[in-house]
């Protein structure tokens, strides 16, 4: 007599198993497929189910797979919802938005009932293909499904708008959330972090401690750190390295670059070549943090014997690592190295050199006195135009630093005509003029600058005293020790004077005495910021300033003899590098 009763789950079938041991490849899953049908269950739903999910995973929309699974997903009698929910979740988990979308707009078409699920993993593929419109699109979907107010499909909101950069949007989103969870703030943290708002990063980082409902972990302290090393807050670093020690988080490999990167951009280089041998397999992210931290500290023969290292018995260098080690050789004048390692990146790794790498290869013939060979390269090398425009302020700084003023202006006035609406160009321009003599260009150049309305970036530099950020502009007059701090400077500069200091007025404006181009140069922003620190700090201790721009050369010159005569460590980090002065030297050796 035969068994009666329901026949098994079709888990236990040896279809099913086949299909799991087949796992996501596309040719076993054909096979298997054709069991199927031979064995009429080629209708079954279940197996339908995890047939089509297993293709999904097999690889990127496009191909053979992407035409499979439109084919498979056809075959399905009566898909429903809860069917398309788990192909769009294992589409955008799997690498593969467009498959997400595609199938979310199937499922739309066919008014098949949608669920947090189907938002959450649409929403995702969204950010993932940075596809802001189509994301608004499906943010309108969810409202009129009554959608909006789920966590997980306002988190994923949070950091779609994040990525593609509209930050009101996330933070109207995070704010209308009555409760956030973890994964939440990180959004919200990442999405200012990302965005270059590094000091709002950390605002609602402070937010977040203040909420006891959660706690930070791993993905927080990445974007924490980042945050840090944007703003060179070296004091909340530490204290951030700290909470990974005392609440033991795994130290992976996006927590192990952040935290080399912290340190080697706060200006502890040392300190991060630390943790950087205390990670047991460094990946290639934690490699190049590090040897970027000895670049931008002017350690450039410690930069190329760690890529050496790296090259030896490291991870594959990807384009990243390669920026990283020419910018430390145009820094450091190894010309030699940097020509090596540009010929390596092609002829050992098959890399091609993007528009980092050529500007790289410009500024470091440049500042090494090779202008005619720097301009050479610009006007051979194949590159995009924006990369031409960035070859070109390389090879501006070097004309300038070389003191090759006509050079220089031929070089500005092509920057000029290619990018005729940035402003740093003229002012570029007009220095440059100046410097050669030539007043009336200098005037062209403003006028032109004034009759369309441009205006230069204001520097400024932060530096840190109490647990407090000090921020001074050229000129400063509000902060309210200012008339303390100009004696204190017109003091130091007495002393300076002494030991050979004299103000480099060239580049200051030609239409005022030689004794106003001295006051102006006097109250620039490092130099209030310097004189703070070491007049607000005891002696011994460093003061460590944060400039948004260039150092200008007078600065330089004088921090160099401010460190003398204060007897001070002073570190200054401006846009491009650190500077590590010390008993009237610096550590870049005046090749900046």
């Amino acid at each position: 007599m035969e068994p009666t009763g329901p026949p098994p789950p079709v888990e236990h079938s040896p279809i099913y198993q086949s299909l799991v041991g087949a796992g996501p490849r596309l040719r076993p899953l054909r096979q298997v497929h054709a069991r199927m049908v031979v064995s009429g269950l080629h209708r079954s739903r279940s197996l339908l189910t995890k047939l089509l999910t297993l293709v999904i995973k097999t690889g990127p929309s496009g191909g053979a797979a992407a035409a499979y699974a439109g084919l498979l997903l056809h075959s399905v009698p009566n898909p429903d919802g809860f069917l398309f929910n788990s192909l769009i979740r294992v589409s955008s988990r799997s690498g593969d938005p467009l498959a997400a979308l595609r199938l979310y707009r199937h499922m739309r078409q066919a008014t098949l009932a949608r669920c947090n699920y189907t938002f959450t993993s649409a929403v995702k593929a969204c950010a993932d293909l940075a596809a802001l419109p189509t994301g608004r699109e499906i943010h309108c979907h969810l409202l009129l499904d009554g959608l909006a107010g789920d966590v997980y499909v306002q988190t994923a909101l949070v950091a779609l708008y994040g990525k593609c950069g509209d930050l009101p949007a996330a933070r109207a989103v995070f704010d209308g959330m009555p409760r956030r969870s973890l994964v939440t703030w990180n959004a919200m943290i990442a999405a200012y972090e990302q965005n270059g708002l590094a000091g709002e990063a950390v605002v609602v980082f402070r937010a977040m401690q203040a909420d006891a409902a959660v706690e930070p972990d791993g993905a927080t302290m990445v974007s924490l750190l980042a945050a840090c090393a944007h703003l060179g807050d070296l004091r909340l670093g530490q204290w951030a390295s700290s909470y990974i020690a005392t609440k033991h988080l795994p130290v992976g490999a996006a927590l192990a670059g952040a935290l080399v990167s912290m340190y080697a951009r706060c200006g502890c280089v040392d300190e991060a070549r630390e943790v950087f041998d205390g990670l047991r397999r460094p990946n290639v992210v934690a490699w190049t943090a590090m040897i970027s931290g000895y670049g931008m500290h002017g350690r450039g023969a410690e930069a190329v014997a760690l890529f050496r290292m790296m090259s030896r018995r490291g991870p594959r260098p990807n384009t990243v690592t390669f920026v990283a080690v020419l910018a430390a050789c145009a820094h450091a004048g190894l010309v030699v190295d940097g020509r090596e390692a540009f010929e390596s990146m092609q002829r050992d790794y098959g890399l091609l050199p993007r528009e980092e790498h050529l500007v790289c290869m410009v500024d470091m013939l440049g500042r090494a006195g090779h202008l005619e060979e720097a301009f050479r390269f610009v006007r051979t090398a194949a590159a995009p135009p924006v990369a031409g425009a960035a070859m070109w302020t390389a090879l501006v700084g070097a004309c300038k630093l070389h003191r090759r003023f006509e050079l220089g202006v031929e070089a500005a006035e092509r920057l000029v005509a290619m990018e005729s609406e940035n402003a740093g160009n003229y002012v570029l321009l007009s220095n440059l003029c100046a410097m050669a003599g030539r007043t009336e260009a200098v005037e062209a150049a403003r006028g032109e600058m004034a009759r369309r309305g441009l205006r230069k970036v204001a520097g400024y530099s932060a530096v840190e005293v109490g647990g407090t950020a000090h921020v001074f502009r050229m000129g400063e007059r509000r902060h309210p020790q200012a008339a303390e701090i100009y004696r204190f400077l017109e003091e130091l500069e007495g002393r300076m004077r002494e030991v050979g200091y004299s103000p480099e007025t060239a580049t200051v404006m030609h239409e005022v005495e030689e004794e106003e181009r001295e006051i102006a140069l006097r109250h620039h922003s490092e130099k209030l910021a310097v004189a703070f620190g070491i007049m607000s700090t005891a002696g011994g201790t460093a003061v460590r300033v944060v400039k948004n721009l260039r150092i200008c050369g007078d600065c330089h010159a004088a921090v160099k003899l401010m460190s003398a005569v204060a007897r001070r460590e002073i570190i200054v980090r401006d846009k491009h590098r650190f500077h590590h002065f010390q008993g009237g030297s610096c550590s870049c050796g005046d090749f900046w």
